[in-house]
């Protein structure tokens, strides 16, 4: 017979086991009827990519039913499509700002639309695709492919300047071009490098004349801060360091120089000691 103590060591032991079990349970990985994927594209200076789930399409008739025509589609499996620019770009002719979209499409036979909307919450809870938050609605271009399986988005006839987003999915090739303004953004990219660097070798230059006295190596970094960018800041860098080497007109024209771009930034912060400079290496040579 069973006394209460055994039953209640029993039951404890039970539990036990099933809470110790529990943890293995919830690790258990199973192949997803629609896995994750993503594809990034560079084009140029910029990043493109496409998160979404992928699909099967398992003996369906998918164009038409299980998607059907003239209703938003989620251009994917689970969640919504995202797509993330790293820069501005011209998706299907229209100007879109970096960031990231949800991709919704329109199927239809008469054509094919595709729209990038400012809500990736779509499609999570029930979440209704609302058109005025689209910031682009595009034709798209279709063309029949050789039969895949498994819904798949390709970057293809990638240049240095544009790139086109393909969604294959059966026996459709659904496209949009993209293109983006490199020139505009390697530009931008040069001029921060140089600022970048300038910074730097001003700062150079103020610690090197300030602790070691290494007038010269100051002023090779004081010059290559003006070179890389002429700021009124760089200029009084370099007006201080002549001013220490005794070189005291060479100071005068770079102070001057200062003082004149200073005039026209609203952080002119050392505008009195400019000032002074100017007046008190005046006679001085």
């Amino acid at each position: 017979m069973r006394t209460m103590r055994n039953v209640i060591f029993s039951g404890v032991a039970s539990a036990l086991m099933t809470l110790t079990a529990m943890p293995a349970l919830a690790q258990l990985k199973l192949p997803a009827p629609s896995p994750a994927a993503k594809v990034t594209q560079e084009v140029g200076v910029s990043e493109i990519s496409v998160e979404y789930s992928s699909p099967a399409v398992k003996g369906r008739k998918i164009w038409g039913e299980l998607v059907p025509n003239d209703k938003p589609w989620r251009s994917g499996a689970n969640a919504a499509t995202k797509i993330t620019f790293s820069h501005p770009v011209t998706f299907g002719g229209k100007a879109v700002p970096a960031g990231s979209y949800a991709i919704v499409s329109l199927p239809s036979q008469k054509g094919w639309k595709v729209m990038l909307n400012t809500d990736l919450g779509l499609w999570r809870g029930g979440a209704p695709y609302d058109a005025s938050k689209d910031v682009a609605s595009v034709n798209a271009t279709t063309t029949a492919i050789p039969s895949r399986e498994r819904l798949t988005y390709v970057f293809s006839d990638t240049t240095d300047t544009g790139t086109r987003l393909d969604l294959e999915w059966e026996k459709l090739r659904i496209s949009v071009p993209i293109q983006v303004d490199t020139a505009t953004f390697a530009k931008a990219n040069i001029e921060q490098a140089q600022k970048s660097t300038a910074g730097m070798h001003a700062s150079a230059a103020s610690y090197v004349a300030e602790t070691t006295k290494d007038y010269a190596a100051a002023l090779k970094h004081a010059d290559a801060a003006v070179a890389a960018n002429p700021t009124w800041y760089n200029h009084w860098i370099r007006a201080d360091v002549l001013s220490r080497m005794g070189k005291y007109a060479d100071a005068r024209k770079a102070a001057q120089a200062a003082w004149d771009l200073g005039q026209k930034d609203k952080n002119f912060f050392f505008r009195d000691q400019v000032s002074k400079a100017l007046a008190d290496w005046k006679n001085k040579k």
